[in-house]
């Protein structure tokens, strides 16, 4: 297999694109369409400031890795979790971010969740009694508590995920298994800022994890290979293991569900009701983040009540 642009030998070859490249022009091709991405969505610009949250995986430091080699200005925020697995999970990914952050001079935020609120995240799910034995509810909610109000309080515009095409695809796989309106109605590469919230972006959510694998490989990017020890058998991987199934046999097979998708939402064309009142906003008197709830935010409901028992 031959590299399409320079006629030597290809490093990868995208199916799904019929296109293989070289390392050198693969390295190119990557932040070259991330940048298409960016423009076509109407991401960001040059001028704002982006929080990208990184975990230690692939797909984030690649981001990371991407927006500045692209003349960003891309901080980090890192999430210390206090999830054990096997290895120490936490301990493990935080090292690697704290590495890559260093090798780059990049600005790295850590917010350590056990510090902040006296719980990690496993025992906060235990204390408060949400997740039956599973934490990747809570886990969500304190990671979006988290980043919108480090991006508020740090005066960020953009907050940035490394979200990429297979995340997308399981996620609007169950959305749609589900005819979850609300949800469908919401997801797309970019939710606009509002009272009081950062815009949110997914500037990889038309790569492939694999195609992030290569690039990190490529870049010689060190990450966490380890999936989070409670991952296991959750929708999500599921999800994703029923559409690997489907590309296989039609390579290309994600990107078209999730690319027509995009643009019948655009278009207004995805046969669900679309009056779905928009939830009235209002600060948490707690926190201070945009809540639609009558008293405190989740989040804080969830403190008050793992300190309460």
């Amino acid at each position: 297999m031959k590299c399409r642009k320079c006629g030597g030998k290809a490093s990868i070859n995208m199916r799904q694109h019929r296109l293989a490249l070289c390392k050198e022009h693969y390295l190119e091709w990557i932040p070259e369409q991330t940048e298409r991405f960016i423009k076509k969505y109407r991401m960001f610009t040059k001028d704002e400031k982006i929080l990208v949250a990184v975990s230690g995986g692939k797909d984030s430091l690649a981001l990371w890795d991407i927006l500045t080699r692209l003349g960003y200005q891309a901080d980090g925020l890192y999430l210390a979790l206090g999830i054990d697995g096997g290895i120490d999970y936490s301990d493990e990914s935080h090292r690697l971010t704290e590495e890559f952050a260093q090798a780059n001079n990049l600005k790295l935020h850590v917010v350590n969740i056990e510090q902040e609120y006296g719980y990690s995240i496993p025992t906060l799910s235990l204390v408060s009694h949400r997740g039956h034995g599973k934490p990747c509810s809570v886990c969500g909610l304190a990671k979006r508590h988290e980043m919108n109000r480090i991006a508020r309080d740090l005066g960020y515009d953009v907050l940035a995920t490394g979200h990429n095409l297979d995340d997308e695809a399981a996620v609007l796989f169950g959305n749609t298994l589900h005819w979850s309106a609300e949800y469908l109605l919401r997801q797309g590469p970019v939710l606009p800022e509002s009272d009081g919230l950062a815009r949110k972006v997914k500037p990889l959510c038309r790569f492939y994890e694999r195609e992030m694998t290569a690039y990190s490989i490529a870049r010689g990017i060190e990450y966490i290979y380890d999936e989070c020890p409670f991952a296991e058998g959750s929708q999500q991987i599921f999800y994703k293991e029923a559409l690997n199934q489907l590309e296989t046999a039609r390579p290309g097979a994600k990107l078209t569900f999730y690319t027509r998708f995009l643009e019948a939402r655009q278009s207004g064309n995805l046969f669900i009701e679309k009056d779905i009142e928009k939830a009235h906003l209002h600060p948490c008197p707690q926190c201070g983040q945009p809540t639609s709830t009558p008293d405190l935010c989740s989040f804080c409901r969830m403190i008050e009540k793992a300190k309460t028992g």
